[in-house]
């Protein structure tokens, strides 16, 4: 049965633990589950395949579909994205660690597949502001993400709202009930333009004096 850790966050020694605890489950090829700002969500190695299909199969997400990835900070992107341009670089320094994901081209060479069998040829990256989350990150390298939601339904605050069955996860790391909070915002990055694909908690007031230029898609 999945181990369930409560009332770690406020202790420094029980959090450090949870740290190390969620970081041995990950290496050990396991799925865990975490609070991410707006929702529960899965985590698993991105360079593990066989947990990364773990994640799509407990979300029942159709085939192709690329899990997101999480990382501790943008200076890990040299290692798995295409090179970005100042303007990019300068965007990310403003919003992360925050809820701005980014969708942009992965590196030819990295070896993982998040669910797209490499087909598209991006990754959505996202640094999180969470303490206990960020702290993982530390310690681990990308790790691939999804809500705990099935595919297409609302972030899940609430863990009791769920059934976790015998051996879906290795751990569930319990912060309680979470805040509502408002979607990620959305950007895609190409060689010579930046798209807000889905506006969020970043909004495009925000975006435009950084980035006049923004072109918006379907909005």
């Amino acid at each position: 049965m999945a181990e369930r850790i409560r009332s770690f966050t406020a202790d420094p020694v029980k959090l450090d633990e949870a740290v190390a605890l969620a970081v041995r489950y990950l290496n050990a090829g396991q799925v865990v589950i975490v609070a991410a700002e707006i929702g529960y969500v899965y985590l698993a190695d991105a360079f593990d395949a066989d947990a990364v299909k773990t994640i799509h199969i407990l979300r029942g997400d159709s085939a192709g579909v690329a899990a997101q990835v999480f990382i501790k900070n943008s200076g890990v992107l040299a290692g798995i994205a295409a090179p970005l341009t100042p303007l990019q670089n300068n965007v990310l320094a403003r919003f992360w660690p925050g809820l701005l994901s980014v969708t942009l081209k992965s590196q030819a060479g990295v070896n993982w597949n998040l669910g797209d069998e490499r087909r598209l040829g991006l990754i959505n990256v996202r640094v999180p502001n969470r303490e206990f989350l960020g702290k993982v990150l530390e310690k681990t390298g990308p790790l691939a993400t999804a809500s705990i939601a099935f595919a297409g339904k609302p972030a899940i605050i609430d863990l009791s709202e769920i059934i976790i069955r015998e051996g879906d996860v290795g751990a569930v790391f319990d912060e309680g009930v979470l805040e509502v909070g408002v979607p990620t915002t959305i950007l895609n990055f190409s060689e010579n333009e930046i798209t807000l694909m889905r506006e969020g908690a970043v909004t495009i007031s925000q975006l435009q004096p950084l980035i006049p230029s923004i072109s918006t898609v379907n909005l």
